[in-house]
């Protein structure tokens, strides 16, 4: 069920030597020591769950509080830092509030290593691998056995917990190989307060992908472990991502790989929902499209980020009645660009679902174009993300969502599986063609009006599809990067370096800035390009 895990997470402390490794300061003063929360079965189930909260919860003192010190709740929730940086520094998102730290620069492409919202990131992430490595630490054989943990069902599930833990941690290095290009490398093998050694790309996607398979045989398979804890497909989505990116990451190919993870993925029993939309409403833990999400209860899991951002900062000024979407609404904070608004052009597009972009009314019409990022009636808006059920049911709370946020679905397989092949893979474009029109028919209410043809599928739809499938779910930026065009002048959107129609942007900047506290902390660490 959804609420186990956000349960265990609502009552699981904070242990404090989980975040010194890192140089990560956490100030919750409900922290206890390792003796104390690992004395028992229960404590490594609190501790599992603290892992997993990292990317949920901004602390454990409430929603404006961050356990990170020096960083603010708005800069430090790990999924609004990952739409932040994935999508507000591309075409497809824009935030009016510009008076909020850091978002300026982001949007406009024109950040250095002193933005908060920067260090948030990587200092959220790095603190996931912190937890990760103090949970298997603590967790081996020996220490079990110490505090006579022996009973052998206790002991094969906590050795699951190990392998899921493992996962989460590459999972952490995954972004940091994508989004910076480098890391400091911690394993529960290195001492307390250790400088780690800087990793580049080739020695992360190493590490990943050696972690992944590792423990993919001894995760339980797919759909089979508990809602929201990781399983065989959320190793092989990672899998089947640094794959499809291995010529940014490697300059390798591993096209063949990447075909093979989604096979695997697909067999796995998952399928799209028959309604698009329900994958973003208050209820959508009960999508057989989900393969992980980011959980969030309006109750236990209250922050500023994840979907209770999404959908707060997508109501308009008028166009979108807060009380339709199940909460109060950060009126007209979160647009979208002309050239995302472009893609749903023509008629094809005009009974699509994933069409949710609003222009206004008549007394109140919105501009496509946005002359001033600071005039919220400027600029199209979306109503993807509901805090409403399928069955029209209210979240719990107005201010925050009961939505999970959806790190990966089924629908990015199939768009995966279909680029893999146009570039080569083994795949097939008949089979690719079938996931493509299952998509399009999804979007049309199982009409075929919208479906393509072979000659249609190359690789310029599958970056626009992919726009219109996957919006604000945290993956616009590397696919850009991924197909050439987010660097440069081939491809520009509004406000792109700082210019209101888009000018090129310099090709460092594929890479962010590794913030300048955490060169300051690890003197093994060197600047990206650029900085």
């Amino acid at each position: 069920m959804k609420k186990y895990i956000i349960t265990i997470i609502a009552i699981a402390t904070v242990f404090h030597s989980c975040t010194d490794d890192m140089n990560v300061v956490s100030k919750d003063d409900d922290v206890l020591s390792a003796d104390a929360l690992f004395s028992s079965p229960a404590g490594y189930k609190k501790a599992l769950a603290g892992v997993y909260g990292n990317l949920t919860l901004t602390g454990t003192q409430g929603p404006v509080f961050s356990s990170l010190e020096g960083l603010a709740a708005g800069t430090s929730q790990y999924v609004r830092c990952l739409l932040n940086l994935q999508e507000m520094t591309t075409d497809e998102m824009i935030w009016s509030y510009e008076n909020d730290e850091g978002t300026a620069e982001l949007q406009r492409n024109i950040w250095t290593a002193a933005n908060p919202i920067i260090l948030g990131m990587y200092s959220r992430t790095m603190a996931s691998v912190a937890y990760a490595n103090d949970f298997l630490r603590e967790s081996t054989p020996e220490k079990l056995k110490g505090r006579n943990i022996t009973d052998a069902g206790t002991v094969a599930e906590i050795e699951l917990y190990r392998k899921e833990v493992r996962v989460l941690r590459a999972y952490a290095y995954y972004n940091m190989m994508d989004l910076f290009g480098k890391a400091p490398m911690y394993t529960e093998n290195d001492p307390l307060n250790f400088a780690g050694p800087e990793y580049n790309r080739t020695q992360l996607f190493e590490f990943i992908e050696t972690e992944l398979k590792a423990v993919l045989p001894d995760l339980k398979p797919a759909r089979s472990n508990v809602y929201g804890r990781v399983d065989q497909a959320v190793a092989r989505m990672i899998l089947a991502k640094i794959y499809l990116n291995a010529k940014v990451y490697t300059d390798t190919d591993r096209f063949n790989d990447c075909i093979t993870m989604c096979n695997e993925i697909i067999a796995g029993g998952y399928a799209l929902k028959p309604k698009y939309l329900e994958n973003f409403m208050a209820d959508n833990h009960t999508s057989e499209e989900m393969i992980f999400t980011v959980q969030s209860d309006g109750i236990l899991t209250q922050n500023w980020g994840g979907t209770t951002f999404l959908i707060n900062g997508q109501i308009g000024e008028i166009e979108n009645n807060a009380a339709d979407f199940g909460i109060k609404g950060w009126t007209g904070a979160l647009r979208v660009r002309k050239q995302f608004v472009q893609k749903f052009d023509g008629a094809k597009f005009s009974q699509d679902d994933r069409n949710t972009i609003g222009t206004g009314t008549a007394t109140q019409q919105r501009t496509i174009d946005i002359a001033d990022i600071n005039v919220k009636t400027q600029g199209y808006i979306v109503s993807k993300f509901s805090n409403v059920t399928s069955t029209g049911v209210d979240g719990k709370n107005i201010d925050f969502a009961d939505t999970d946020f959806p790190l990966f679905r089924l629908a990015d397989v199939y768009l995966m599986y279909a680029e893999a092949t146009l570039r080569g893979g083994n795949g097939t474009i008949a089979q690719s063609l079938v996931y493509v029109n299952k998509l399009r028919e999804r979007a049309n209410d199982n009409a075929t009006t919208a479906n393509i043809t072979a000659s249609e599928l190359n690789l310029q739809f599958i970056i626009d599809e992919r726009a219109r499938e996957l919006y604000w779910e945290g993956h616009r930026r590397q696919d850009l990067i991924r197909f050439g065009l987010y660097t440069g002048g081939t491809y520009n959107w509004s406000w792109k370096g700082n210019a209101a129609r888009g000018i090129s942007i310099p090709s460092f900047r594929r890479l962010f800035a590794i913030p300048q506290g955490s060169l300051g902390s690890n003197k093994n660490l060197t600047q990206n390009t650029g900085y």
